[in-house]
């Protein structure tokens, strides 16, 4: 099969990024023709191998790099991105026009040189909009942070209505996603199908990582015990609440727990400022690790920690159990999809003390070594991409 992909952010960086850098590998790896449209604001980015690009650029102000035929503005986001602050609500009229047709034109270009079978869109927004112009079948993964744009306001709602209504499936991420599409797309419930999402077994996996290297990189003094959280810095992933409960650990066991933060966002200076605010000493913020330098915090971690407000998957929470560490993560969103008391704990949302107490458990538990190893065998079981790659080619095969 010859299988398009239309992405609205790059192939790192970002969960549905992440998603479709993974799905496109693996349907190479399974013998498909694979192209994938999506925004860069680099020309000097990486692709996986066996597989096609139509990069739709974008200027980035802060790297200084032209690019010929670039967009005088950032790729847009639903909250932030590693490289782009720039969100959809912000974009003018004549922002938005210049971005739809950018895309429009490049996935003419696939069209034409590629003739793709089937069209996946990531997100029911602005590209699935544009796919349903092509007279090609598609199908849209929803991913959550475009239901919350849904959400958030009016002006988007019609290229959503439009691109829903069109597809052929709509694949939900988690049993959450799946009501949220459902409940906000009515006439669409019957095109809903859960699939979830996958990881990179060749990318997270356990494995010996020297806990001393590692703090050296980062010029941080080793501690006995880590607490890891990685992912954006914006309001709904809860950085907040962890960060009132690393006070209340930081108290008890004084000198004993690090808190590691990898990721930026829009809440980056607030957080770090909340951070001075409560005079914590052994929380640091590592700013945007790279996917290839993660495994190595989750290899050192004792617990990885996802405190969302309401997470649509959690593809960090699947990373860090496929490396052997711990999570504990709220009980809501995708997230109790994810974790149970066999690989990690499950705790309320916004509650800082039950947190506090489900991280020092995790920490301290006698049998922390052998929930490790059950948490890596739990996510190859339950997430490899390389599994459920077939559901998604099974839907392909099916349209076509």
């Amino acid at each position: 099969m010859k299988i398009l992909i239309l992405s609205h952010f790059p192939l790192a960086g970002s969960g549905s990024g992440t998603y479709t850098r993974n799905i496109a590998t693996h349907l190479a790896v399974k013998g498909h023709e694979v192209c994938v449209i999506m925004p860069e604001n680099t020309a000097h980015f990486i692709t996986p191998d066996g597989v096609g690009v139509y990069p739709v650029f974008f200027t980035d102000d802060e790297n200084n790099e032209f690019i010929e035929g670039a967009l005088p503005f950032n790729f847009p986001c639903f909250t932030s991105h590693p490289r782009s602050l720039q969100t959809f609500y912000d974009l003018t009229e004549q922002q938005l026009e210049a971005y739809i047709s950018a895309f429009e034109d490049a996935t003419e270009r696939a069209i034409r040189e590629f003739q793709p079978d089937i069209i996946h869109v990531q997100h029911i927004w602005l590209l699935s909009w544009i796919a349903r112009k092509t007279n090609i079948p598609y199908i849209i993964t929803a991913h959550g942070t475009d239901l919350m744009g849904y959400q958030r306001t009016e002006r988007f709602r019609p290229y959503a209505h439009s691109a829903a209504a069109g597809a052929k499936r709509i694949v939900t991420i988690s049993k959450d996603s799946n009501m949220l599409v459902r409940e906000t797309f009515p006439d669409c419930a019957e095109k809903t199908v859960l699939i979830k999402n996958g990881y990179d077994p060749l990318r997270f996996f356990p494995g010996d990582v020297s806990r001393e290297e590692v703090f050296a990189g980062y010029d941080i003094a080793p501690m006995p015990h880590i607490v890891l959280f990685t992912g954006k810095l914006t309001y709904f992933k809860g950085v907040d609440i962890l960060l009132e409960s690393a006070k209340l650990y930081e108290d008890e066991h004084p000198r004993q727990i690090v808190t590691l933060i990898a990721g930026d966002g829009d809440l980056s200076l607030q957080l770090r400022k909340q951070s001075e605010d409560y005079k914590l000493r052994h929380v640091h913020f590592l700013g945007f690790v790279p996917i290839f330098e993660l495994r190595k915090l989750y290899g050192i971690a004792d617990v990885t920690v996802v405190p969302s407000r309401r997470e649509p998957f959690g593809l960090v929470a699947v990373e860090a159990l496929a490396c052997g560490c711990p999570v504990v993560a709220t009980n809501q969103g995708g997230l109790p999809d994810i974790v149970n008391d066999k690989v990690g704990t499950l705790v309320d949302v916004d509650d800082p003390f039950s947190l506090a107490a489900a991280i020092q458990a995790e920490i301290f538990r006698a049998d922390r070594a052998e929930k490790g190893l059950r948490a890596a065998e739990y996510a190859v079981q339950n997430f490899s991409q390389e599994s459920l790659i077939d559901f998604l080619i099974d839907i392909y095969k099916m349209l076509i």
